[in-house]
């Protein structure tokens, strides 16, 4: 008996000393996150943070009221007050959830060592020379890539069964042959080119024969505009809608269609789509924030120091699709389960250079500068080493940094 009660006390002083920030075997009440976010829970990609931020801090067994929200917070000056505060506050953690805080980001690490900053999103921590400034992304990439095997695998079944032909939708071919579809972008960065590469890879994957034709709203979230760029696409032919924007114009406007007679169908981001879209979406690709912010948070409680480039894929769970809808074809979820499972043990990469090209030649090389730039007057404001992103056949996105930068538009992509 006495072991056993020794065992026991020692099993609790070990729980007990675990980390710095924990007090009497319980979370420090004092520790708290700020929040900044661009948006609210109105628009995906911000829900998908809030979630996320949500999910780890009660896995960290945090209470709601040790996070401060700071909801709609522009690009600009707007931040870096919201930063102030929130330290003031006592936030030893401030996140923002947007690229363009990233810089009012910097600006507080450097006013406030202390406290760790995490700009989501971001590319230039690494480089900053700010120690307390940090940058993840997940590998949405892999989600983006298998959510194109999802479409894939419709437009194999709308053409297998005959549904689809030149005959009945003949706007849906081009002069070679090749289905079209489309794809809702936000703005022509890097972030946006990976991703819908990787989608555009994913259907390729099932059926070779396509072509897809991108229409850029020049904005993150716009309704309106996503939806009227999503209409244009499917009058030019487009038989599957992606997108990389925050709202449900894309997925609206399609089932609209859909329910008109078009041959439409709809892949979203960020979050499951089917309520405004119940027949007409297939899946979404999204990013698992939990697993990252549950890292960071548990990294800073416990006194340690949360990497300064952090990107993570289907191997450590940090990204997904969501649920298939009923319109998804037979045996989707047996294709995307070994899909995923491939990308999990790293036998599959979405960049292989093999299933691609460009200029109607293979990549062989691809140098990527990891400088941050002004574009605006072209001033490098960190510098960075420049690296080969091309190596064992395939293009190493998200390996150098954590923001993505393949930005080649491969053949068969038109982009506008």
């Amino acid at each position: 008996m006495f072991k056993k009660i020794a065992a026991l006390v020692m099993a609790i002083a070990m729980v007990c000393t675990m980390a710095t920030l924990f007090t009497s075997c319980g979370v420090d009440p004092n520790f708290k996150i700020g929040v900044i976010l661009i948006g609210d829970e109105t628009e995906g990609y911000s829900l998908a943070h809030i979630n996320g931020i949500k999910a780890a801090a009660k896995e960290l067994g945090l209470a709601d009221s040790q996070i401060i929200w700071k909801y709609k917070i522009g690009e600009d000056s707007a931040a870096l007050d919201a930063a102030t505060d929130l330290v003031a506050n006592g936030c030893s953690v401030v996140v923002s959830n947007s690229y363009g805080h990233q810089a009012f980001m910097a600006q507080a690490a450097e006013q406030f060592p202390e406290v760790t900053f995490l700009a989501m999103t971001g590319d230039f921590a690494g480089i900053s020379g700010l120690p307390n400034l940090k940058n993840a992304f997940t590998a949405v990439y892999e989600s983006r890539y298998v959510s194109g095997v999802v479409a894939g695998m419709k437009l194999k079944e709308l053409l297998e069964t005959g549904t689809l032909t030149k005959d009945i939708q003949p706007a849906s071919f081009d002069k070679d042959g090749n289905v079209k579809i489309g794809y809702v972008g936000a703005y022509p960065f890097a972030e946006v080119i990976s991703g819908y590469t990787a989608f555009f890879l994913g259907v390729r994957s099932i059926v070779p024969n396509v072509v897809m034709e991108v229409n850029y709203t020049n904005s993150w979230s716009d309704v309106g505009m996503e939806a009227a760029a999503a209409e244009a696409l499917i009058a030019n032919g487009a038989v599957i809608i992606c997108q990389h924007a925050d709202t449900t114009g894309a997925p609206s406007a399609t089932q609209k269609l859909l329910n008109s007679g078009k041959i439409c169908y709809s892949v979203g981001y960020n979050i499951d789509m089917l309520e405004t879209a119940p027949t007409a979406a297939l899946t979404s690709a999204t990013n698992v924030w939990q697993k990252y912010y549950e890292y960071a948070f548990e990294t800073v409680m416990k006194g340690g120091d949360v990497e300064a480039d952090w990107a993570k894929g289907y191997s450590a769970d940090a990204v997904a699709i969501t649920e298939l809808g009923a319109s998804c074809a037979a045996g989707t979820a047996e294709k995307v389960a070994e899909v995923e499972a491939a990308l999990k043990d790293g036998s599959l990469h979405v960049f292989d250079t093999s299933t691609f090209t460009v200029g109607g030649q293979t990549l062989t090389s691809c140098p990527v500068d990891l400088s941050f730039i002004d574009f605006s007057t072209m001033t490098v404001i960190y510098e960075g080493e420049t690296v080969e992103a091309v190596a064992d056949g395939y293009f190493a996105e998200s390996t150098f940094r954590a923001a993505p930068y393949f930005s080649v538009i491969i053949d068969g992509i038109t982009a506008k």
